[in-house]
């Protein structure tokens, strides 16, 4: 078995050590070249050339690998790009011990071309730059994809540009050399029937296998990690249901604002950013049924029919199953922030919403009547993405709840997706002290049992980039969405975007900046008899 569910060749930090982890296939990225499209803003920057690094690091690019940057700047050149890049991966996050030698070997396979991708002109500039970068590969080895780090406003001219240049002939047999392979980011469309026709326009273009639709959530360790931990430890997957979970909490929450994204926040929103792809990818890992293998399409077969069982949002639900706000002014590490309606680019009345939580049930065998509740937003307490599955509590109290006691928690499992990746599973326990008779009160506490990457492994997880980069190079499409699986999360998401565009609120509800959201997200899940995790 190959493929992210397997693991890749890793390189093992242990001792300053390359090599490759045990169990892993011994498998390289396939000869090609990575060409970017918005080569100089900021995904490429701040994601696609740390990832690049990474994977030329730990010595996973093949020999024959190059990049071939395309961007608005006629006057950029290699060198000039080149610079720039090397300075982004000084300063970048991502990139923690910043090696010259690495930079180097990967700098002489950098090159750039200057055009307007949305101008057809600018295809055979780039078919010329392409052929003086491959002239010494074999015409089997020439491998292509080409990554679309632009707005979603230009992704169609593109795709057209692509196909009709002859760049991106269609194969129908994804066994084909050389292959050639189209990468594009979120949001894929503005609404369904936006992607529905974004769906059309390409796959009448290119066969699916050829189109690798990003979520950079499924890159995450943790979320890989929720399949293997669910299907290959039996003490838990007989425990995954109706009987057994109360419910399931999924929260993706920021520190940040909207920072200089001001304009397409007001265009997006909370939901198109966050909902409609991360979270509902989260809540169809963790209640999808045990696919045949661990192959692609089996997987992804598996995760539509979940977002095909999610009881659809109806205008009589929606104001009882919904929450949106906006964050006030308030504190984010003793600093003060501003509210979201201060902030560049954004409306003075603006009813965009930068939080948003969400009540939904899976109708089918497994999960019937049990609520997964949803929640994104900005300025919230924390940087943090989880998965918390609740479990029943015990039908008869014995124990703990007296008079001066806490009563006993439910028992929980909580899936860290980031920071801190890792796992952890509470209980409850007996305090130390002097023995007592049964009859009498016995003090109980809660107590965790924790597992993280970092301490488990000595290193921390690979960024979600340098995976997802290096399994369309190898051709494995487990971690990307297929068209169907789009088209379905758009179904759910859709009638909530429409009510709340119909019936703006007013006031809208707003958050103070560094708390945990509105208080009618509070109320949401108190009407169940729950409550929300602080993590």
């Amino acid at each position: 078995m190959t493929g992210p569910l397997a693991g890749h060749v890793r390189a093992s930090k242990v001792s300053g050590q390359y090599g490759v982890v045990p169990g892993a296939p011994a498998e390289q990225a396939d000869p090609c070249t990575m060409v970017i499209f918005g080569a100089t803003g900021d995904l490429t920057k701040r994601k696609l050339f740390p990832a690049l690094y990474q994977l030329a690091a730990e010595h996973l690019l093949h020999p024959n690998f190059a990049v071939l940057a395309v961007g608005r700047e006629p006057a950029e050149t290699d060198d000039t790009f080149r610079e720039r890049i090397r300075l982004a991966l000084v300063d970048s996050d991502e990139v923690k011990h910043f090696n010259d030698d690495v930079w180097k070997r990967l700098a002489a396979r950098t090159f750039y071309a200057g055009g307007d991708a949305s101008d057809a002109s600018a295809y055979e500039l780039i078919k010329r730059r392409l052929v003086e970068i491959e002239e010494s590969r074999a015409e089997t080895e020439r491998n292509r994809f080409f990554y679309l780090a632009v707005p979603p406003s230009v992704f169609e001219p593109i795709v057209r540009h692509l196909s009709s240049s002859g760049l991106v002939p269609k194969h129908d047999n994804p066994k084909e050399r050389p292959w050639a392979r189209v990468v594009v980011e979120k949001p894929f469309g503005h609404s369904l029937d936006t992607a529905k026709s974004l769906n059309a326009l390409v796959l009448s273009m290119f066969a699916e296998h050829q189109v690798y639709r990003i979520d950079h959530y499924l890159g995450k360790e943790t979320v890989q990690n929720v399949l293997v931990f669910r299907f290959a430890n039996t003490i838990f997957e007989p425990l995954w249901n109706r009987s057994h979970i109360s419910h399931v909490q999924i929260t993706a929450a920021e520190e940040v604002g909207v920072e200089a994204r001001g304009r397409y926040y007001e265009e997006a929103g909370v939901v198109r950013d966050m909902f409609q792809n991360h979270l509902l990818q989260l809540l169809a890992l963790t209640a999808m049924e045990p696919p045949s293998s661990m192959t692609a399409n089996a997987v992804r077969d598996e995760k539509v029919k979940v977002l095909k069982s999610i009881r659809w949002l109806t205008p009589e639900s929606i104001p009882s199953s919904t929450v949106r706000a906006q964050y006030a002014p308030g504190t984010i590490r003793s600093r003060a922030v501003t509210g979201y309606r201060a902030e560049p680019d954004v409306a003075e009345d603006s009813h965009t919403p930068t939080f948003a939580a969400a009540r939904f049930y899976v109708d089918n065998w497994r999960w019937q009547g049990v609520p997964f509740y949803v929640r994104s937003g900005k300025r919230l307490g924390k940087r943090v993405s989880e998965i918390a599955v609740q479990f029943h509590a015990p039908p008869h109290l014995m124990f703990g709840g007296g008079e001066g006691h806490a009563p006993l928690q439910a028992n929980t499992l909580v899936m860290r997706v980031q920071p801190n990746e890792g796992i952890s599973l509470s209980f409850e326990v007996k305090v130390p002290g002097a023995a007592v008779a049964m009859t009498q009160h016995v003090e109980v506490a809660p107590v965790e049992m924790d597992f993280t990457y970092a301490e488990a492994f000595g290193e921390t997880a690979a960024p979600a980039y340098e995976t997802l980069l290096l399994d369309v190079m190898i051709g494995e499409m487990t971690l990307f969405l297929r068209s169907d699986e789009v088209e379905a999360a758009w179904k759910i998401i859709d009638p909530l975007l429409c009510f709340w565009e119909e019936h703006t609120p007013n006031p809208m509800a707003t958050y103070a900046a560094g708390s945990w959201g509105p208080d009618e997200a509070d109320q949401l899940i108190a009407a169940d008899g729950a409550a929300w995790r602080t993590p």
